[in-house]
């Protein structure tokens, strides 16, 4: 098995997408954007040609609105400028014959006052502040203390993801990736640890879950439900987040992605040494789209996964970071490159666009 991946490189039709193989390249924050205006430029267009060979590339997380940043330098796609420099990063991109789909965040309370409109607090479902750092100018601090949003205030963010989903068209890519994992804001409305509200987005599954529904209708208003999915981790504890039952959860909103007939779901299936037993073949069941798996798959890993169909694609995360021409090293099982991971967040060529390809 570890000798042929022919299974892995094998095309998929995923929604709407004719993919020419199942290799996906994952999310990955680099803190690149032009600091004026958080607008890719040329430099990160380079980045993400180079990585064309993926059957799909999900960008970087790319804030919906100045509230939802969270560290500086990530990009945003709610100004023109933003939709500007992200056509320079999809127009190279498919003149390398590539597929490329932009990741909607807003990070809640993931953030700092310092990034925040007016110095304002962080917003979040409830006043619950976590145990977690950002990534500043100075190097990594504590975030801030959020405020829980008031009811009335929740659509306002809705619309921003159906406005950011829009430009996102307008920007030219071919998918859109709702950013529903990690301890970001739509997974802070998810799990009980960190959603305390009472009104009818706290308590039940199913008022939790709203707001996550609410925005994939949103972001369905701009696209068919063949070129979005959502990205969620059931069991990943990243920035603070837990929940008491996620199974429940979760095959809840596998149900509701379902019936909305999204293209894929991606799981990021990390999880702590000490969190609940996770049936992740449930979802697998109840989602009749695409599922990618994530969380430190290797070629061998990837191609037992597909091939036992407990997966339609995987996600490749650092392996992407140091092998701009990932694809060509699984079909040859060639070596890999090493990760520079001093370079991952912020900087400049090095560690992004010099990791060298096969002769």
């Amino acid at each position: 098995m570890t000798s042929d991946a022919s299974v892995l490189l094998s095309p998929f039709q995923m929604g709407s997408l004719h993919l020419p193989n199942r290799i996906v390249m994952a999310p990955l924050t680099r803190n690149r954007a032009t600091p004026d205006t958080l607008a890719p430029r040329a430099l990160n267009a380079d980045y993400y040609c180079q990585r064309a060979s993926a059957g799909l590339i999900m960008t970087e997380a790319t804030q919906i609105s100045q509230q939802g940043q969270g560290y500086i330098l990530t990009p945003g796609i709610y100004t023109e400028a933003q939709v500007a420099g992200w056509r320079l990063v999809t127009d190279a991109v498919h003149a390398a014959g590539g597929r490329i789909a932009l990741q909607l965040w807003h990070v809640g309370r993931i953030s700092h006052v310092s990034l925040q409109p007016g110095g304002a607090a962080p917003v979040a479902p409830s006043a619950i502040a976590a145990k977690t750092k950002t990534y500043l100018a100075h190097g990594f601090d504590d975030v801030s203390a959020p405020r829980a949003l008031e009811i009335d205030e929740i659509a306002g963010i809705v619309r921003d993801y159906a406005k950011a989903a829009a430009n996102a068209r307008r920007a030219g890519f071919d998918a859109v990736e709702i950013h529903g994992a990690n301890g970001y804001l739509i997974d802070q409305f998810l799990r009980d640890g960190s959603n305390h509200r009472t009104d009818a987005y706290g308590g039940s599954i199913e008022n939790r879950a709203r707001f996550a529904i609410e925005v994939v209708k949103a972001v369905l208003e701009s696209w068919e439900p063949g070129r979005v999915g959502l990205r969620i981790s059931p069991v990943g504890t990243s920035n603070d987040i837990r929940d008491s039952h996620p199974q429940p959860l979760f095959d809840y909103v596998a149900d509701q992605m379902s019936a909305l007939k999204l293209a894929f779901l991606h799981v990021n299936e990390g999880a702590p040494p000490d969190a609940p037993a996770f049936d992740f073949m449930s979802l697998r069941r109840r989602f009749s789209g695409a599922y990618i798996a994530n969380f430190a798959y290797t070629r061998a890993r990837a191609t037992e996964a597909i091939d036992a169909d407990r997966a339609d694609l995987v996600a490749f995360g650092k392996l992407f970071i140091a092998n701009p021409d990932l694809v060509a090293r699984f079909a040859s099982n060639a070596a890999l490159n090493e990760p520079d991971q001093k370079t991952f967040y912020g900087g400049d060529a090095r560690g992004y666009t010099d990791y060298p390809a096969l002769a």
